[in-house]
């Protein structure tokens, strides 16, 4: 969140442009054509706010870009995703959020958040800084929170020029749990969240998602184990609050005046052990879920389900992802 110790902590701050600039940029972790620049945001209650801004540029001059938020216990790694977008024209920008991954600062609580709306800065000078780098028209991209957050900010600001189109990979539109708790529990802990943010609950989380994706457990992808955990047993209350807020307005339903592209798996499963679901399907989300919320959308949107994807689906296995990626670029071939 971007404001001093000494503003209303939900208070939200314009974005400090001068905190960086395009020619900054320095080698990123993940090696040759990665860069990254470094936000530095207003300070919140816990002091120090930075976000990080990587870049992976195309080969070819384009005026194309993408800007990519990836979700809750994530970070930026997927380097596929961004080298296939390179190979269609555009430049690949994504952002690990303040408290997540390459912005994680060791005074801070690791992915505590209070409102969705405190990422607005980083979006916002991190959409500045594409158009600087000679970008005119840029797709909007998120997976699950992530997914969440930039839905919302394309509705919030639909007067940006720049945002031609959204494409969401398994927003997070809607808590997987049952009726029951969904109906009764959910709203109170969303408000003990409001009233004890640092409070902690039940994250349900399967155990069996980051131990289908690592390469060194039952996976193909390598990434930091620190910043995508393969457990997380409980979560700040604040945490809940903030998506109980933000799906409230996607479930009442928001306009949105660019083209949206919302994708998910065909099914969702809940492994108690470790098997192939754990490797076909979304044991995050319930698909039917995301497919009902993106229905209440209003404007251009499309949703397309993903046979055997995971909930990530660009870490989904060869034949899927290929799948991902040729209806993401026939999409944006008709939309853009």
């Amino acid at each position: 969140m971007s404001q001093s110790s000494s503003q209303n902590p939900l208070e939200i701050s314009p974005p400090s442009i001068e905190s960086a600039h395009p020619s900054n940029y320095a080698p990123d972790i993940l090696g040759e054509g990665y860069e990254q620049l470094v936000l530095n945001l207003a300070d919140d209650d816990q002091g120090k706010v930075i976000a990080t801004l990587v870049r992976k540029k195309a080969e070819q001059h384009t005026t194309r870009a993408v800007l990519y938020i990836h979700g809750f216990l994530d970070y930026f790694f997927q380097k596929e995703l961004a080298e296939q977008f390179n190979q269609q024209g555009y430049d690949f920008y994504a952002l690990d959020l303040r408290k997540y991954g390459r912005s994680y600062l060791p005074h801070q609580q690791m992915f505590y958040v209070r409102d969705l709306n405190e990422y607005d800065a980083e979006i916002t000078e991190a959409l500045e800084l594409i158009v600087q780098d000679n970008h005119d028209a840029v797709i909007l991209s998120g997976h699950s929170t992530g997914g969440l957050i930039t839905t919302l900010y394309a509705a919030h600001h639909p007067e940006n020029q720049f945002i031609k189109a959204l494409w969401v990979n398994s927003p997070f539109y809607d808590f997987n749990m049952n009726i029951v708790k969904k109906k009764l529990a959910l709203p109170q802990l969303s408000k003990i969240g409001k009233r004890c943010p640092k409070l902690k609950f039940l994250s349900e989380l399967n155990k069996f998602y980051v131990t289908s994706l690592h390469k060194s457990l039952k996976g193909e992808w390598d990434f930091n184990l620190d910043w995508k955990p393969t457990k997380y047993p409980m979560v700040y209350l604040s945490f809940v609050h903030a998506i109980y807020e933000a799906q409230k307005e996607i479930h009442q339903g928001v306009l949105l005046n660019i083209p949206v592209l919302v994708m998910h798996s065909k099914r969702t499963t809940y492994p108690r052990k470790f098997n192939q679901d754990a490797q076909s399907s979304d044991v995050i989300l319930d698909v039917k879920h995301i497919s009902k919320y993106a229905k209440k959308i209003q404007g251009d949107v499309e949703i397309i389900s993903i046979k055997d994807g995971l909930h990530d689906l660009v870490l989904s296995a060869k034949p899927v992802r290929t799948q991902v990626y040729q209806t993401i670029f026939q999409w944006l071939e008709q939309k853009i």
